[in-house]
């Protein structure tokens, strides 16, 4: 294989090739390095290179897992790796190294990836952009004057670009699909705890945040999946067991689904008109494949949802950071915090036990709510976004007031956290694109622990809509 070709192959396609002595995985690990090479002084996608520790790993023996010999990237936000930095995005963080593997970067060592790196990633993952200040804006490879999303943006964009064909990334309010809307790529949020970060994980952020890929086609998802996301016997909320592998699902029909959809917001304004057409011919192009298909929202009442989780999140918030200040041995200086942090964590130490717990009981009861919904719907359509990709700056939390910088990302990101809160899997599919050429992605959500159906859809709609053929200004 030529490295012209590298960019043109998923993961799975990559690892096929090296399973029949057509290329070799220091070869791969080279194309990887040469595209970062080559892109990232535009992006600033990948933050910190293991490439020396990549090129010895691939002249060794590999495990035998469907990725074997595949370059990988790893989010700069929490996932311990053996002697790599570890900042959270942040300034206060810039030293901390990790000692040993963690439980999930264990598992996808076991599919056969070579890591090669780390990416970008806001502070702390609290934006859905990534611009912060200590790693600097993330830049979307389909027009870099625009956001790549966040927090797993750095993920995103070097997968977009095709540095990588899959990378990991979290989700916790949507930073798994929020990215991979705003960079053409399939992003799933896999349900709560399917896949376990043991045994040095610890219930973050409430449940809400899961960890996953991003990656260029359906398949890819579904194979690291299958290798992720089992029980361990630790776990203290393990997802129900799936029927069968998912490389199994996404040959399936997935049948005659009762779908809805709607562009209802949280405000009630009505999202940006480009938008809502991909919105309504995504409705229309799964009505044509045979599907139930009704215009009809979730009907919760999302206002008081955010209002009654505020406290929660923010007293995990607090709790979370106060690890990372035990380990570090400190408390941040006023310069290591940007000032969205701060906010956040001088008001989640404000929070009483009394007013946390209300939260999460009242979360409890709106969750039924939301789940409720699917017990007449197997899948529920909306966008991921509410307007076209925004350009850089729009939302820069160390430019503008905390206040506006969320205000701004609620009118952008109004669809994704519900299903944080609930648990369930929601992916991001790039069906769409604007006038601008910039993509759109369409997201869909299921039952609880009911990715089955999720990949069963998403494969048909790969094949009806194929989205591989677009690429992006930045490529290969």
């Amino acid at each position: 294989m030529s490295l012209p070709d590298y960019s043109e192959h998923d993961g799975l396609g990559l690892a096929a090739l090296v399973a029949k002595g057509e290329v070799t995985p220091a070869e791969l690990v080279e194309a990887a390095a040469e595209r970062i090479e080559r892109h990232n002084g535009t992006l600033n996608a990948v933050v910190w290179s293991a490439l020396d520790e990549a090129r010895a790993l691939a002249k060794g023996p590999l495990p035998d897992g469907p990725f074997k010999g595949v370059p990988f990237l790893i989010k700069d936000l929490g996932m311990p790796v053996a002697g790599w930095q570890n900042s959270y995005g942040s300034r206060f963080a810039r030293n901390v190294t990790d000692e040993k593997d963690g439980g999930l970067t264990a598992r996808y060592r076991s599919s056969g990836v070579i890591p090669i790196g780390r990416t970008n990633t806001p502070e702390y993952g609290i934006t859905g952009t990534t611009e912060g200040g200590h790693l600097g804006p993330c830049r979307n490879p389909w027009n870099p004057d625009h956001i790549a999303g966040g927090s797993s943006g750095g993920s995103a964009s070097a997968v977009a670009a095709g540095i990588v064909p899959l990378a990991h990334a979290s989700d916790g309010l949507g930073s798994i699909r929020i990215p991979a809307a705003c960079c053409g790529l399939v992003g799933l949020k896999v349900t709560r705890d399917r896949n376990p970060n043991l045994p040095d994980g610890f219930d973050y952020a409430a449940g809400f945040v899961v960890d996953h890929v991003v990656s260029r086609t359906v398949r890819d998802s579904a194979a690291m999946l299958d290798v992720t996301g089992v029980p361990e016997p630790g776990s203290p909320y393990p997802a129900p067991p799936k029927a069968r592998p998912y490389m199994e699902e996404i040959e399936q029909s997935p049948g005659r689904l009762r779908i809805a959809w709607s562009g209802e917001t949280p405000s009630g304004r009505p999202i940006h008109p480009e938008v809502q057409a991909a919105l309504e011919r995504t409705a229309a192009l799964l009505k044509g494949l045979g599907h139930d298909v009704v215009e009809k929202g979730l009907g919760i009442d999302y206002r008081r949802l955010y209002t009654v989780r505020g406290p929660l999140s923010g007293a995990n918030f607090a709790a979370g950071m106060q690890r990372l200040i035990e380990r570090i041995g400190r408390e941040p200086e006023p310069d290591e915090l940007e000032p969205l942090t701060w906010a956040a964590l001088k008001g989640g130490r404000k929070v009483t036990g009394a007013q946390a717990l209300y939260a999460m009981q009242e979360l409890r009861i709106m969750n039924r709510q939301t789940l409720g919904f699917f017990e007449d719907w197997d899948v529920y359509l909306c966008p991921v976004l509410g307007t076209p990709v925004p350009a850089i700056g729009h939302m820069d939390p160390n430019v503008l007031e905390p206040a506006e910088v969320n205000r701004r990302q609620g009118a952008v990101f109004p669809f994704t956290a519900p299903f944080n809160f609930s648990g369930q899997p929601s992916i991001s599919l790039p069906l769409e694109a604007d006038s601008a050429g910039l993509p759109i992605g369409m997201m869909f959500t299921a039952r609880y622990a009911d990715e089955a159906t999720l990949f069963r859809l998403s494969a048909q709609l790969e094949k009806e809509a194929p989205w591989k053929s677009r690429r992006p200004q930045l490529w290969g």
